[in-house]
């Protein structure tokens, strides 16, 4: 990778931290502080906590259709100026109704496929997937230091100060895409970052793919339906202050007990086992939490029990996903996908708000139970998934028919897809890399 691309992953990706922190912060406290405002109530404190995934899911495809017709990044900065707006707007209520809106506004300025559409025209094929995968280290790291950050920050300067740190990192977000990002001179097509109009219906009628659609949709509700009263749990028995340590510590230790997890999923070829596994800590640590309402401990066990699962399926979901997707549709299946993770979010922060306030804790906790018992069905009757990883090649320049060279490479090896593109001089291809010959796949191009 080149000093030029370097520079454009890592700006790009702290772009996608600044954002996502905003998003972030107010999730581990915004249950607290909201019981203060005016017309404030479980239900509407639920909305108030997903109410940026409804404008986050109707939007996310559009902004990538429209940076393809106005730009990469005058959309980026427009979507980070309604995040401003937004994050201003809720800085300035007094109300419940005013935050609810403020964070819908938040999530109008849905960037995610601008970014990564971007990040394609400012790095070669054989770069790139190493460049997107910072993005989503970037978004775990960004996870992390928001629920650290968030109860401190609220503690000092409220929640008012919270929202207007928002409005800071979308301001931090805008500067980096003026001053450190660089311009394309052109755009470049990558089946890989792009959603394809015709491809979203091919997507949605796939049942394996569907499976993990429904997947990301699941874990998304739980963990918005569980945040309606989790923060008010631990109030009980810590202070404020505290919260965010915490957090972090909770998020810290389940995330290093996880890695041998994948690993073992990986190595050993179990990943439908340990995906369902994790699947099942979930249901444990709502009975857990359900006990933390009279002890601390058990819930901080709950914590750990529910971050354990969570972490590992928030990282093994994408992975999946882009191994069952056809070769060459990856950025519409994670355009649908991602579509589907917003709108979890936003329901299950509402439907846990009226669960909640109807139901008390073991309300919510039966919302969360019953599509995670759906899921868990899902899990356990899919097939195996294919053990492929998504290369893209950069063909060599002298490739003649477009049909025979994916002939030649469909031939190699561990080659399992092929498609290639003759105009781009690219091919994209679904490798087995345990049986790859990989000597005979580089006379073809650079990978």
């Amino acid at each position: 990778m080149s000093f030029f691309e370097l520079k454009a992953a890592v700006s790009l990706t702290m772009v996608f931290v600044f954002r996502m922190l905003g998003l972030f912060m107010v999730l581990p406290v915004l249950a607290l502080f909201a019981e203060d405002l005016q017309g404030a109530s479980p239900t509407l404190i639920g909305v108030a906590i997903g109410a940026y995934g409804f404008s986050q899911a109707l939007l996310q495809i559009p902004f990538g259709w429209f940076s393809d017709r106005w730009g990469r990044k005058p959309v980026i900065l427009l979507g980070l100026f309604i995040f401003l707006l937004g994050s201003l707007l809720a800085a300035q209520a007094t109300t419940i109704e005013g935050i609810i809106a403020g964070r819908i506004l938040q999530g109008c300025g849905a960037i995610a496929g601008a970014v990564t559409a971007l990040m394609a025209d400012l790095t070669r094929d054989q770069h790139r997937t190493r460049a997107m995968a910072m993005i989503g280290m970037g978004i775990g790291v960004a996870f992390a230091i928001a629920m650290l950050l968030g109860p401190v920050v609220s503690d000092i300067w409220g929640l008012s100060g919270l929202f207007f740190s928002n409005a800071l990192v979308a301001v931090a977000a805008m500067l980096i895409i003026l001053l450190l990002v660089p311009t394309p001179v052109v755009k470049r097509r990558d089946l890989n970052c792009s959603v394809d109009r015709q491809g979203l219906h091919q997507v949605f009628t796939n049942p394996q793919l569907l499976r993990h659609i429904v997947g990301i949709f699941v874990l998304h509700f739980v963990l918005m339906a569980l945040f309606v009263f989790i923060p008010e749990l631990l109030n009980k028995d810590f202070e404020h202050s505290v919260h965010g340590g915490i957090y972090l510590a909770v998020i810290g230790l389940s995330f290093v007990m996880m890695v041998p997890l994948i690993i073992l999923s990986e190595r050993q070829r179990l990943l439908k086992l340990c995906y369902s596994f994790s699947i099942v800590t979930l249901f444990v640590a709502f009975a857990l939490l359900y006990q933390g309402m009279a002890s601390a401990t058990m819930l901080l066990a709950g914590l750990f029990v529910f971050f354990f699962g969570f972490n590992f399926l928030e990282a093994t979901l994408p992975s999946l996903v882009s191994k069952l997707a056809p070769v060459g549709t990856r950025g519409t299946v994670m355009g649908g996908y991602s579509t589907s993770q917003f709108l979890g979010g936003a329901l299950g922060g509402s439907l846990g708000g009226v669960a909640l306030e109807y139901g008390g804790v073991p309300g919510a906790l039966m919302l969360c139970t019953i599509p995670t018992a759906l899921w868990c069905w899902l899990s356990v009757t899919m097939k195996q998934p294919p053990y492929v990883s998504t290369i893209v090649m950069a063909l060599n320049p002298e490739f003649a028919d477009a049909n025979s060279m994916g002939e030649q490479l469909a031939g190699i090896d561990g080659v399992r897809e092929v498609t290639v593109l003759s105009s781009e001089k690219t091919a994209y291809l679904k490798v087995d890399k345990q049986a790859l010959n990989w000597s005979e796949l580089k006379q073809f191009g650079q990978c």
